[in-house]
């Protein structure tokens, strides 16, 4: 096999079988589906198709579903993809010629459109920052969105007309060669959820592999099928103070968690006529906070 993919599936059963079913019938590639706990049966819509399904006992997060699928391959490449994602196969190929014909290359994702509309998702990011904390708290990434100081999300549209390397990309659709996986450990399981791209392309550069986009493959996604983000502030919250602590100074850390704490408060306020939207910044505000007095994620 050529490529494993690996496919984490959480309350995924509306979108899974599209997901799954084009890359299954492919003979160079195999076909992992980690499913984590779902309460909504999600495997039994792929169990005719070519794939192995893992059921975890428990919810362990992305990263563990990842970690998990991806131990029980051995090919040069692990796709990791989101369930709510669609990845044709000569897309997936284009990916695969760009880490065979640049050996210096640990990962490579595609151009990420949103399925609803077809609109461009902006995928390509920048590490964050203290400033970008701050400044996304203070909406300022709205007023001056092509500001690099203000926001983490490369927003500028010719960016991804060609190919690039930006800090990290998204998540939801990566190609990683399995020799740069394998030597930075993996995923980091520490983060439950968001972030674990972030880390997982800053320590692959960190080793000395490099990071490319590529617009020449696409990818159609739904994003936030399996858990609206509305319910995942918190935890998105919680991960972007793990990463400030994991990857900087524990003082600056402490004002980062003061920033997402300052962000979650001005979204919610921003959202106070819409309670649910509000609940979930109001929760992340909390996180931060709470954050601030937790020692956890310092390794």
């Amino acid at each position: 096999m050529l490529v494993d993919v690996v496919v984490v599936s959480y309350n995924s059963r509306a979108t899974l079988r599209d997901c799954v079913q084009p890359l299954a019938e492919l003979d160079w590639a195999r076909v992992t589906v980690v499913d984590n706990a779902s309460a909504d049966r999600s495997p039994e819509v792929v169990e005719d198709l070519r794939v192995e399904v893992i059921r975890s006992p428990h919810n362990g997060g992305f990263s563990y579903g990842c970690n998990l699928g991806a131990a029980t391959g051995k090919a040069p490449y692990v796709l990791f993809l989101n369930p709510d994602a669609r990845l044709d196969p000569g897309d997936l190929d284009v990916l695969v010629r760009a880490l065979e014909q640049d050996h210096s290359l640990g990962v490579v994702g595609p151009r990420i459109l949103n399925d609803d509309d077809g609109t461009l998702a902006w995928s390509q990011r920048r590490f964050p920052r203290l400033r970008s904390t701050y400044a996304q708290a203070l909406l300022l990434h709205r007023l001056l969105p092509r500001a690099r100081w203000t926001d983490e999300v490369i927003r500028d549209p010719a960016a991804y007309e060609r190919p690039g390397s930006p800090d990290w990309l998204s998540g939801a659709c990566l190609l990683v060669r399995r020799a740069a996986l394998e030597q930075v450990g993996g995923l980091d399981q520490g983060f439950f959820l968001y972030s674990e791209d972030t880390d997982l392309c800053l320590r692959l550069r960190q080793a000395g592999w490099g990071v490319r986009f590529e617009p020449a493959a696409t990818v159609s996604h739904v994003g936030g099928a399996s858990a609206p983000r509305t319910t995942t502030e918190w935890i998105s919250a919680q991960s972007h103070v793990r990463f400030a602590r994991k990857h900087g100074r524990r003082g600056v850390a402490a004002l980062d968690a003061l920033g997402v704490a300052l962000g979650g408060a001005t979204h919610a306020a921003i959202w106070a006529a819409k309670p649910e939207r509000a609940r979930g910044h109001f929760a992340a505000c909390r996180a931060g906070l709470a954050s601030m007095r937790s020692k956890e994620g310092t390794r």
